[in-house]
């Protein structure tokens, strides 16, 4: 099967077979890049197509909301914990706040610089949220680490594992806490149900302002982009 189709209008759609699907899909990332048409196992590609075909007004208003992507580069202005910072070359040995701008490293690889500059500042807010939120709950955890997903900002396992992704240090700091609380809480009911967001609540009051920021503000976190 090819990996991708061009439906009437230049919609260039990326094809996904699943054997777990039921149904064909069709799904828009919203920071950006093609649509993505999921069949399943027994659906030929004639049929994707013309599926597709049928959903085409849909995916043009969709591929409109669409994120422009931004590039890392200097004189960008990049959000660092919710705050708009202008890269800036320097003669700085590692990245550096300084006022409105976010100083580098001269002729260093700029996206490489400020990814590893967010890893390690998401790291450092992450765990710590998660201890305080762990230690109130009553509950340990066993692992944080961290992705570059697109699907979800976290996640927690049945064994303790949190994963979380380091673009959450792009949001404001209290967003990024919503996120640890909100996985941590996970520790003590691995569902969605009402007893989930209750103890959601008493881990973070104030919750429901910070999950609805990163509803409306998030794919603008994810369109970012740290490679050329």
């Amino acid at each position: 099967m090819s990996d991708s189709i061009t439906i009437e209008g230049g919609i260039r759609i990326a094809l996904r077979r699943s054997t777990r699907a039921r149904r064909m899909t069709l799904r828009v990332p919203r920071a950006g890049g093609d649509a993505v048409l999921t069949l399943p196992h027994h659906v030929t590609l004639s049929e994707g197509r013309a599926f597709a075909e049928r959903q085409r007004d849909w995916l043009l208003r969709a591929t409109s909301r669409q994120q422009v992507a931004q590039t890392v580069i200097p004189g960008a202005v990049i959000p660092i914990e919710g705050q708009g910072l202008t890269i800036t070359p320097s003669q700085v040995r590692a990245v550096t706040v300084q006022g409105p701008s976010l100083l580098i490293p001269h002729a260093k690889p700029v996206g490489v610089v400020v990814q590893a500059f967010l890893k390690h500042l998401a790291h450092d807010r992450l765990r710590r949220a998660c201890d305080d939120y762990s230690a109130a709950l009553g509950r340990p955890y066993t692992v944080l680490a961290l992705r570059d997903t697109r699907s979800r900002w976290g996640s927690c396992n049945s064994e303790g594992r949190l994963m979380f992704s380091w673009r959450l240090a792009m949001a404001p700091p209290v967003v990024l806490r919503y996120v640890a609380a909100h996985e941590v809480a996970h520790l003590a009911h691995m569902d969605h149900s009402p007893r989930f967001w209750a103890q959601v609540g008493r881990l973070m009051p104030d919750y429901r302002p910070q999950r609805d920021w990163l509803r409306q503000n998030g794919s603008a976190l994810q369109a970012w982009r740290f490679r050329d």
